[in-house]
């Protein structure tokens, strides 16, 4: 067997200002820097090592996984980037006040949005502030103007079967310190779980998941280091 930790990023500026984020490059709050350091306490008090370390290309993924990893001793390994393990994309929501929006627009719209599994918010019109074709790190990429968890799932994909994957099948241990819809794009992927199902998979911030998988790469087990804040998981 070999271990993989999914680790979601702690409160972010915009999450305590109840904005929606998505790929703006949003730092920690203090909250979410404790969070991330007690999720690297967590992982050092079960005696887990690792070979490398993943994240996305926002600060906040990848600070997370810098304050944990030092948390435990082990930020000296590699630590590989990549956009594929963003945030999923907001689209025209990208910045708003989440409770103002639901006033406008009404709540369960709201959540169609957010928490649906195919159904995508309005697109980011092309030239404002949150215009990702203009960010330096996406250059070649082709920056989507919105994404449903089904999108999301669909980019996180290649680079889970390119470049994770084959890790896990050397029999690497890794660590993979991103986001909420990313990290359950992983799950489901993992888990087999249904379309239908995922949207109410919650994963949460700054506790780390623990999960056991065999030499074919079917989870076997699963855990939260911190059990008083642990959601359910899939069976594995």
């Amino acid at each position: 067997m070999t271990t993989l930790v999914l680790l979601r990023h702690g409160q972010s500026q915009w999450n305590l200002e109840d904005r929606f984020t998505g790929w703006v490059d949003v730092d920690l709050s203090a909250a979410g820097e404790a969070e991330a350091r007690r999720g690297g306490e967590l992982i050092a008090a079960a005696g887990l090592e690792f070979d490398r370390a993943y994240a996305s290309v926002l600060t906040r993924a990848i600070r997370t996984a810098d304050l944990a990893l030092a948390a435990a001793g082990q930020l000296w390994i590699p630590l590989e980037k990549s956009w594929r393990l963003n945030e999923r994309h907001y689209g025209g929501l990208t910045g708003l006040n989440k409770t103002e929006t639901a006033a406008r627009h009404g709540a369960e719209q709201v959540m169609i949005w957010r928490r649906s599994y195919d159904v995508a918010p309005p697109p980011l019109a092309p030239g404002g502030p949150f215009d990702f074709s203009r960010d330096r790190r996406y250059a070649g990429v082709q920056a989507p103007a919105t994404e449903t968890l089904k999108s999301t799932l669909e980019r996180v994909r290649p680079y889970w079967d390119g470049a994770i994957a084959p890790r896990l099948a050397a029999g690497e241990r890794l660590l993979i310190a991103a986001h909420g819809n990313s990290l359950r794009a992983i799950v489901k992927l993992l888990f087999g779980v249904s379309d239908a199902a995922i949207p109410g998979v919650e994963i949460p911030t700054g506790n780390p998941l623990v999960i056991e998988l065999d030499q074919a790469q079917r989870p076997v087990a699963s855990r939260y280091l911190d059990a008083a804040r642990a959601q359910p998981l899939p069976a594995a």
